[in-house]
């Protein structure tokens, strides 16, 4: 069996979807399973569509996803050039399409856009939409050849189209979905070489997989409708077709196709909303493959383990965010510390102005996020206290009400002005020493003064750890805050 040789071929133009990052992640696995090689290719045929900066974003959202390729624009693996217009330029696309005539499978067509524009029709689709089609009527494949070396000779644009059967039946094989038979009545006579001189995506990826060794082609299963037009292509030129893995449709909650409406259609937007590569790719994995287990967080080496193509699913998958949140945060807890801060320092500056010890609060918020940008909410009362409500103060379970609340913060304020010990042991010790003598439950005596610190219903960490990050002067200024509005509450 030959090496398994796997290519990613994105086109420049913006972001990168999901469903293209899916693309990628599992031509990696595939390759990477068996001790392959991946390839990156960049099909920029559609010069129209091309982004500037999309090449930096490909290079980029790869090495963030941990998608190492062995050759590429960058790492020429023989094969090359890994660039289609540069390719273009070596006249490779023309050589191939000039042979495909000369073998009467490929013809030139000159037909004017008028013409094209009036050969569109509407037709009634299965789900009662109209929808206007292009059928070419093979027009310019009866021209002579003396015809048809006068138009070249006059330089009338031209584009070549594929000579497709209109009898018959095409079959292609695919690894999910078995033999796929399309009757070639259905087949349009596609565009190889487009008047521009460059190759459609259709063309150039027949052309490029065979040249570069491709053995296995993952892609979206919208494209399975294009397949017998690239089996007879295979045919034509006398090349082994590769193998073929159509992957499901990835929906939004509501089913649809996931779009950038979404607003978490890409890597990067992702990213920007706090989510973290390898649970990005560790989910995205998850999206129409299911491992033999019933495990779900998966290192990047555990999947190149467990992958097997085989085990991918034919039906659509649902982006789910909140199921996407909850691995992220699983990711979050386990992280190295170091890591940890470096990701979410850039989240707590945006709301803590004051010098604080970070170390000391990154412990208490790291096993309460689902996303990073989580860390504002959590931490923003360490900045300011906010303007809250006195009947918080009021807690069934902890057997507060505004009078006890009253007396016992005014109590422990008290004891907490002559105490010069903030640290978390020093404030731990002095303050059980009044519950204890008190004769009152630890929640009863703490939830008054947790309140009056931090101003929130719920925080990371309890009145200990808060007052010990925010110092004693400003625990006590918070403190008589608290008081006033109590007494004001009487």
């Amino acid at each position: 069996m030959s090496k398994i040789r796997t290519r990613f071929a994105p086109s420049p133009t913006g972001r990168m979807h999901v469903g293209n990052l899916r693309t990628a992640l599992y031509a990696y696995l595939i390759a990477k399973h068996e001790d392959g090689d991946f390839l990156l290719r960049i099909e920029d045929t559609d010069q129209e569509r091309y982004y500037e900066g999309a090449l930096d974003i490909i290079y980029h959202t790869l090495e963030m996803a941990g998608l190492q390729h062995d050759e590429g624009p960058d790492k020429d693996g023989g094969v090359g050039p890994y660039v289609q217009s540069e390719r273009q330029k070596q006249g490779i696309y023309l050589k191939y399409a000039k042979q495909l005539i000369e073998q009467e499978k490929a013809y030139y067509c000159f037909c004017t856009p008028e013409r094209l524009e009036s050969l569109k029709q509407t037709i009634v689709t299965e789900s009662g939409e109209t929808k206007e089609i292009n059928v070419y009527d093979k027009h310019c494949l009866h021209l002579s050849k003396e015809e048809i070396e006068e138009k070249l000779a006059s330089g009338i644009p031209y584009v070549i189209r594929q000579n497709s059967p209109t009898e018959g039946e095409t079959t292609f094989h695919d690894e999910l979905y078995g033999d796929v038979t399309v009757p070639n009545a259905e087949l349009d006579d596609m565009i190889l070489i487009k008047s521009d001189g460059y190759p459609t995506y259709n063309f150039a990826n027949v052309v490029d997989d065979h040249l570069m060794g491709i053995t296995h082609v993952v892609r979206g299963n919208e494209y399975i409708s294009s397949s017998p037009k690239y089996t007879l292509l295979y045919q034509a030129f006398g090349w082994e077709e590769p193998k073929y893995i159509h992957c499901p449709l990835i929906t939004d909650e509501n089913h649809a196709k996931l779009s950038k409406r979404s607003g978490h259609s890409s890597f990067e937007d992702l990213l920007e909303q706090g989510f973290v590569p390898e649970a990005i790719v560790n989910y995205v994995a998850l999206l129409g493959w299911s491992p033999e287990s019933n495990e779900e967080i998966f290192s990047l080496e555990d999947l190149i383990r467990e992958f097997d193509y085989h085990r991918i699913n034919k039906s659509p998958s649902v982006f789910d965010i909140g199921k996407l949140k909850w691995m992220n945060g699983e990711y979050i807890k386990a992280m190295d510390p170091v890591r940890f801060k470096e990701m979410v320092m850039p989240y707590l500056k945006k709301v803590i102005h004051r010098d604080l010890d970070y170390d000391k609060i990154l412990p208490l918020i790291q096993t309460r996020m689902e996303v990073l940008p989580d860390a504002e909410e959590l931490v923003d009362f360490f900045d300011e206290l906010p303007d809250y409500d006195v009947q918080m103060y009021c807690h069934k379970k902890m057997k507060t009400n505004l009078q006890n609340a009253y007396e016992i913060l005014q109590e422990e304020y008290e004891i907490l002005k002559d105490h010069e010990d903030f640290s978390l042991e020093g404030l731990h010790d002095r303050l059980m020493e009044y519950i204890t003598a008190k004769e009152i439950k630890n929640g009863t005596g703490l939830w008054p003064i947790r309140t009056a610190v931090s101003g929130k219903q719920s925080t990371p960490g309890g009145a200990f750890e808060i007052m010990e990050i925010l110092g004693k002067e400003e625990s006590l200024r918070r403190m008589e805050v608290g008081i006033e509005k109590l007494k004001a509450a009487q």
